[in-house]
Parts: structure tokens; C-alpha cells; sequence
């Protein structure tokens, strides 16, 4: 059984988690091109590598950070968000 660690609820089976998708910098809409609202919109970085991701603990509806190695299919570790800055 894989297992991921919720930051505030513990090591718990994956089927309790949700993803959210990958974290990235969202560009200004007022102030932005049409090519990079549509670049931010649908393309997405698919290679392999460390990401930082959103996920969803579901039986306590926590959202966290889990920065995970998409090539090796590895949870690195996971946290609380915190903000940016």
C-alpha cells in the first residue's frame, strides 16, 4: 500500500488524498499578454522531476504542499502552505 503524511493527520493510505495540481506563479491577468494567459492556462511542465504540488487530505479536507519526484514516483516531503513571501 502506498503511503503519503499528512501534515497534520499522520502517515495515511494514498486513496485519502487528492491532487490538486502543480504550483506555479500565476501571471497578473490585468497586466499580461493573451500568449502568456494561454501559455499559464493550458500548457503545463511535464517533465520529470521534483514539483511542488497541491494535495487534499479528504477525510479532513487539509490542503498542503507535497514536493514530489516525478521520476522516481517519490513523496520528498509535505507541509502547510504558508505563503509566498
Amino acid at each position: 500500500m502506498k503511503i503519503m503524511t499528512c501534515p497534520v493527520n499522520g502517515p495515511r493510505a494514498i486513496s485519502e488524498f487528492a491532487y490538486g495540481g502543480e504550483i506555479r506563479s500565476m501571471p497578473d491577468p490585468a497586466t499580461c499578454s493573451d500568449d502568456e494567459w494561454a501559455d499559464y492556462v493550458f500548457n503545463r511542465n511535464g517533465s520529470p522531476g521534483v514539483k511542488r504540488e497541491w494535495w487534499c487530505h479528504l477525510p479532513s479536507n487539509t490542503w498542503f504542499v507535497a514536493e514530489r519526484d516525478t521520476a522516481r514516483d517519490v513523496v520528498l516531503r509535505t507541509y502547510l502552505y504558508e505563503g509566498e513571501g
